[in-house]
């Protein structure tokens, strides 16, 4: 290709050596969400100025729900050179999940018991569970993925149950990096599940949560566990 356009004819390496110098690197690239999501902007703005109008009875989080899975999650690690470490794999998976949400400002995290499952009623359980641990405030605002079961008939029919006291806002499309709880997930994962050892599920949450109190606390100043089922 270089030949073809320039006429000069170069090497592997040679080709290599240049573009080091002019400061490229190998690497894999990182794969993207798209499409983008065209009321992105849109929706930011409006979150920003909900969080920045706030009323003083009022109160705003960030929402979500992390997999945890026995079959370990394989990431780089240190190791002996000449030496390849080996995760052994149950072969049979088990994942519980975790609702977690973070509030804005503090960081103070309320974090659910483990469900076996991924849903509304999972959903439904965390919000009655905001509910019952942040009563100091009227309003509780959700900010929220566009899961469908964060849409669900049967959520919108719990919220309006609750005459205002939950009120869901929805994130831009495809923008996970717009939820602060998923850099808490990212270190989870980074600290506990890549490459663990746990031989049972429950070893694992337990240890996850432990994290999430402890070693979580750098980012996380606070931490409260819910009793949702």
């Amino acid at each position: 290709m270089i030949r073809q356009k320039v006429g000069l004819q170069l090497g592997r390496e040679s080709v290599r050596l240049i573009l080091v110098e002019l400061g490229l690197v190998w690497r894999r690239p990182r794969p993207t969400i798209r499409p983008f999501d065209p009321e992105h902007d849109a929706k930011m703005r409006e979150i920003q100025r909900l969080r920045a109008t706030l009323p003083p009875d009022h109160v705003a989080v960030y929402q979500d729900e992390v997999q945890i899975d026995l079959n370990p999650k394989i990431g780089s690690q240190w190791m002996l050179r000449g030496f390849q470490a080996e995760v052994v794999t149950p072969g049979d998976n088990v994942r519980r999940h975790l609702a977690v949400s973070m509030l804005t400002g503090s960081g103070r995290l309320i974090v659910s018991q483990p469900t076996k499952r991924r849903n509304s009623e999972q959903f439904i359980a965390h919000l009655a569970e905001l509910c019952r641990r942040l009563r100091r405030w009227k309003v509780i605002h959700v900010i929220c993925d566009n899961a469908i079961f964060h849409k669900s008939r049967a959520v919108r029919a719990w919220v309006a149950r609750q005459g205002g006291r939950i009120v869901l806002h929805y994130l831009p499309t495809r923008a996970p990096e717009e939820n602060p709880v998923e850099r808490v997930f990212w270190r989870l994962h980074e600290a506990i599940t890549r490459n663990h050892s746990f031989l049972t599920i429950e070893e694992l949450v337990d240890a996850s949560m432990t994290w999430m109190e402890e070693e979580g606390a750098a980012s996380v100043p606070r931490i409260d566990y819910s009793m949702a089922a």
